[in-house]
């Protein structure tokens, strides 16, 4: 949302671009003060004690199933693995649009993240709790790897905006729903590692492009 009103209100030149870019990462730093702060919070209200004694109690029963969790853990790493191979990069490199101009990529990106919300909150409506269907699901994600090389340089008629967004939109459903249904624990663990490492490149991505403009 934050790309698209920075889009619409700010001229796509090099200043534009520039207050864009401030814009971003001053709005990050205030949602990650924000998340901090609540986040020690929390653990002081009694809904949140009360899970913590689950928690701990969910983690005793852990011990008996660490073969099933190892394969969670190899979910997540795939889901990411299949993910971010493909999106941000691969779709920021290769898509072009002669209907929508630049206003394709951002749509796209659009486009991912909601789905993504919509996968993660599917959860609430139908919870897999069938291992091996899950893990087998994050297994046929790999699909996505021909299927998106189809659409970036296969034929004319798969290059065209409705399968790019079709497959996009896909990605990010699956990615929000197979990772909500992972195991918890090992879910957080392997996000993090992934998160911070995406984030590293951002800021060495943003540091180059600050530089240019």
């Amino acid at each position: 949302m934050l790309r698209i009103l920075t889009k619409a209100v700010f001229p796509q030149d090099a200043d534009g671009l520039r207050k864009s870019a401030y814009l971003y990462f001053f709005t990050s730093i205030v949602f990650m003060v924000i998340c901090i702060v609540l986040y020690n919070v929390a653990h002081k209200l009694p809904i949140m004690q009360y899970y913590e004694e689950l928690k701990a109690e969910a983690v005793k029963e852990e011990k008996a199933k660490k073969g099933t969790v190892k394969w969670y853990g190899f979910g997540i790493v795939l889901i990411y693995v299949v993910t971010l191979s493909i999106f941000p990069g691969y779709i920021t490199e290769d898509v072009h649009s002669l209907v929508l101009k630049d206003w394709y990529l951002v749509l796209l990106i659009t486009g991912y993240n909601v789905f993504d919300l919509v996968g993660k909150s599917l959860t609430a409506v139908y919870l897999l709790e069938n291992a091996k269907v899950a893990i087998s699901a994050c297994v046929v994600r790999l699909l996505f790897f021909p299927l998106f090389i189809g659409c970036f340089h296969g034929p004319q008629l798969f290059r065209t905006e409705f399968p790019v967004s079709l497959l996009t939109c896909l990605l990010g459903l699956t990615n929000g729903y197979l990772t909500s249904i992972q195991h918890a624990e090992t879910s957080g663990i392997v996000m993090v590692l992934f998160l911070v490492v995406v984030y590293l490149k951002a800021v060495v991505c943003s540091s180059v492009f600050l530089q240019i403009v």
